[in-house]
């Protein structure tokens, strides 16, 4: 039974902090909504960010109102998991989880930035110029581009800066992200 909640809030939480954390990374990164995957990011999410930016104001061309519920968001999703696992939570607990959730929230964030290039990758190949390549360029371009500075294209046709970057996530996310993970789970740095 533990495992069906599980998975029902996993399921439910995800269809709220994914496409807000998607919204604020295509702000941030000046991505195009007009087109079918902005469309779809502005209708999840524009029932619950259009009236806070009436409460919570954008500071620094951070939108704020995108950004703080999904982390709630996050943070509530945890604390879900632990009353589902029966894990009582006090005050060090809670704050705890705030922080597990800020950094549940930049895995995320590199989780989207590699299926971003997954994507424009394989879109390159099938349908360059399709509806959502102006997109993808935008969220990918700023991180792609030192590396095409650095790395140059094998037969002059081949790039490999996609794969380079996805490797990059991936130590990002074993190296200081996983040991980020085990210093909040055991208690301190």
């Amino acid at each position: 039974m533990k495992n069906a909640l599980l998975f029902l809030c996993d399921t439910l939480f995800a269809l709220i902090v994914y496409p807000l954390l998607l919204r604020f990374w295509m702000q941030v990164l000046r991505a195009p909504f007009r087109n079918p995957l902005g469309e779809a990011v502005l209708a999840l999410t524009n029932w619950l960010v259009k009236p806070l930016r009436r409460i919570i104001p954008g500071w620094f061309g951070i939108d704020f109102a995108t950004l703080l519920p999904a982390l709630f968001a996050r943070w509530l999703w945890l604390v879900a998991e632990f009353a589902i696992a029966g894990i009582a939570i006090d005050g060090a607990v809670a704050g705890m989880l705030v922080a597990q959730a800020c950094l549940a929230l930049f895995k995320a964030s590199i989780y989207l930035l590699m299926a971003a290039v997954i994507v424009q990758a394989v879109l390159s190949w099938v349908a360059p110029h399709g509806p959502v390549a102006g997109v993808l360029n935008a969220m990918t371009f700023r991180f792609l581009r030192p590396l095409r500075n650095v790395v140059p294209l094998i037969g002059g046709q081949l790039d490999l800066s996609p794969l380079i970057l996805i490797v990059l996530c991936q130590l990002v996310l074993l190296l200081p992200v996983a040991w980020l993970e085990q210093a909040l789970l055991h208690g301190g740095f």
